[in-house]
C-alpha cells in the first residue's frame, strides 16, 4: 500500500480517500444504529455523522495504511443500558458496522464488473473491493474489542458478555496484525480463506 506514494501517487490518494471512506461509513454505521436502537449517547457525541473525520483512528488507520488489509476506526461509543436488549440490540450494533463494509464491497464490484474504465480505476476499484472485504471480515474476529467480541456476546449471558467485551488487550491485536507466520500475519491466515471466496464471488 505504501509503496504506491511512490510508484503512483495518484492511486494512493484515491484509495486512502477510499479506506477514510470505507472507515467513515463503518463508524458511522454503528452510531446511526446505536441511536435507531433508542441510545441517544452516539448523537449526544456528533458521531451520528457521514463526516470521515469524526470517525477515524490514527493508529487503525495507519495500520490499515501498512497492511493494505486491514484496520479500525475510533469506536462509536454507546451505552447498552439505553437499550431495550442489551445482548440483541449491541451485537445488532457490531453488526452494522462490517456489513456496511460488504455493502460498499458490492457497490464497488458492480461498478467494476459494468462500467468500462480505464485499467488504473479497474486496479483501484479491486483494491477497494479487497480492502472493504478484509475490514468487514478482520472486525468480525471474535477478539475484544473487534465487532465480532460483541456479536459473540449474543451467545453468553450478559454479565459474561460485558465480562468480556471489556477484556480489551493491545498485545493480542498486535499479535493479529504482525508478520509473524512466514511472513504473514495470524489475522491473514484467519480471514484470507473467506476472503477469497468472497471475492471470487464479487469479482
Amino acid at each position: 500500500m505504501l509503496n504506491l506514494i511512490f510508484s503512483n501517487p495518484s492511486a494512493f490518494i484515491v484509495i486512502f480517500g477510499g479506506i477514510i471512506l470505507a472507515i467513515g461509513i463503518h463508524e458511522a454505521a454503528h452510531a446511526f444504529t446505536a441511536d435507531f436502537l433508542g441510545d441517544p449517547t452516539p448523537r449526544s457525541l456528533g458521531r451520528t455523522t457521514l463526516n470521515p473525520l469524526a470517525h477515524l483512528d490514527p493508529l487503525g488507520t495507519l495500520v490499515i495504511l501498512v497492511t493494505g488489509f486491514f484496520g479500525w476506526g475510533k469506536p462509536a461509543p454507546f451505552d447498552p443500558y439505553n437499550l431495550r436488549d442489551p445482548r440483541r440490540d449491541t451485537a445488532l450494533i457490531a453488526l452494522a458496522g462490517p456489513a456496511s463494509n460488504i455493502v460498499l464491497a458490492v457497490i464497488f464490484s458492480l461498478v467494476l464488473r459494468f462500467t468500462a474504465l480505464p485499467p488504473i480505476f479497474n486496479i483501484i476499484l479491486f483494491s477497494l473491493v479487497t480492502l472493504n472485504i478484509n475490514l468487514a471480515l478482520f472486525n468480525l474476529l471474535p477478539v475484544p474489542p473487534l465487532d465480532g467480541s460483541k456479536i459473540a456476546g449474543l451467545f453468553m449471558s450478559h454479565e459474561s458478555a460485558l465480562r468480556y467485551q471489556s477484556q480489551s488487550n493491545p498485545l493480542l491485536l498486535l499479535l493479529l496484525i504482525l508478520p509473524l507466520l512466514g511472513g504473514v500475519s495470524l489475522a491473514y491466515l484467519l480471514i484470507s480463506p473467506l476472503s477469497r471466496l468472497l471475492l471470487n464471488f464479487l469479482l
